[in-house]
């Protein structure tokens, strides 16, 4: 069974229409499932990516990237093989890439969430012939309870450190991440402050027309402002043990990840609360996301290849785990810190 996807040195390559899908490397022409640093790789020489995702996509590349942009559902044809982008579910503009010729359809996944999003539009099977999937949290212990309830913690957890004078900072990738907590935050229990390199990407967010309660960039907030006490701070990892948290006095941390169903990543991550906040699909969600497309080869990269590989093969399914550069989202990355940051420069202890 020849497949349209091959895997090179610079990534996924498809040969009969000459272009990548989430290279590694530069090439010409490369089609992004999303803006994540491991999938949009700098100094490719165009880009196409969808509508929904310019914004982010342009924020995290610059303004000299030569970026076009697709509907999603809308198909073009690239030396014979059909291109179109359906929604990932995974963050804004993320897309699973529906590749067909002559008769035969290949999708590349990318990463992908099947739970619903206020931030992004949902996740869309595909029937297909082979589906190249993620596998990131592909072991059965990773299952996530419904958003509400996570969101629900979130707020109480602000709430009450907001009551007993505690300043709230929670530590999520600045994109994706960040903006689906933020979505569901209560700004009746106090501020919403960002870093700036969060702030960059709320703002690509609300461009793209995403509804999004109120913030205020970090910077522009005096140290020790009495209405920090009340404040959430949405902060990238990076900003964990930094002086920049010093202008928020007496603090209690968080961090969100899917990671944090697993309680020694949260010791690893030394904060106070971990929430299981995840932008990937969990088990029954993966499953589920395969057997919809029906696919008669199941590829599997990024995270747990090997694993769900042989699972779905016992259960009488042809997959097989394919490697390529990037082995998804662990419990340490910090693949999507974006060098704008607005104003917000790392802060220096003393006047």
């Amino acid at each position: 069974m020849e497949c349209l996807i091959e895997v090179t040195d610079h990534g996924l390559y498809c040969a009969a229409g000459d272009f990548y899908i989430d290279p590694w490397r530069p090439v010409p022409r490369a089609i992004i499932t999303h803006a994540h640093a491991d999938h949009a790789c700098r100094g490719c020489g165009r880009y196409l990516t969808t509508s929904d995702g310019l914004h982010v996509l342009r924020t995290r590349l610059g303004e000299a990237a030569v970026i076009d942009t697709l509907d999603y559902g809308r198909s073009i044809d690239v030396s014979g093989v059909r291109i179109s982008l359906h929604p990932a579910g995974h963050l804004l503009g993320s897309a699973q890439i529906r590749l067909e010729r002559q008769g035969r359809v290949e999708v590349v996944s990318g990463d992908y969430k099947t739970e619903s999003d206020p931030t992004c539009q949902p996740f869309e099977p595909i029937r297909c012939h082979t589906f190249l999937t993620e596998s990131t949290f592909g072991l059965p212990i990773y299952r996530w309870r419904p958003w509400s309830q996570e969101i629900e913690a979130i707020n109480g957890w602000w709430q009450r450190n907001a009551d007993e004078g505690f300043a709230s900072v929670i530590f999520a990738y600045a994109l994706g991440k960040a903006q689906r907590v933020l979505s569901g935050l209560n700004p009746a229990i106090g501020p919403i402050v960002t870093h700036g390199a969060v702030e960059a990407l709320v703002r690509a967010y609300r461009a793209t027309g995403v509804s999004l309660p109120p913030t205020r960039l970090a910077s522009s907030w005096s140290r020790g402002d009495p209405a920090l006490r009340r404040a959430i701070v949405l902060a990238p990892p990076s900003a964990q043990g930094s002086p920049w948290l010093n202008r928020f006095g007496a603090a209690r941390t968080a961090f969100a990840s899917g990671w944090m169903r697993i309680r020694g990543a949260r010791r690893r991550r030394a904060v106070d609360r971990g929430f299981v906040v995840s932008d990937h699909a969990d088990w029954p969600g993966l499953i589920g996301a395969i057997r919809a497309t029906s696919a008669e080869l199941i590829l599997v990269t990024h995270g747990y290849a090997a694993t769900l590989a042989r699972w779905l093969n016992d259960q009488g399914q042809d997959a097989r785990p394919l490697q390529t550069r990037y082995v998804g989202e662990r419990p340490d990355d910090e693949v999507d810190e974006p060098e704008a940051t607005l104003d917000d420069p790392p802060e220096r202890d003393g006047p």
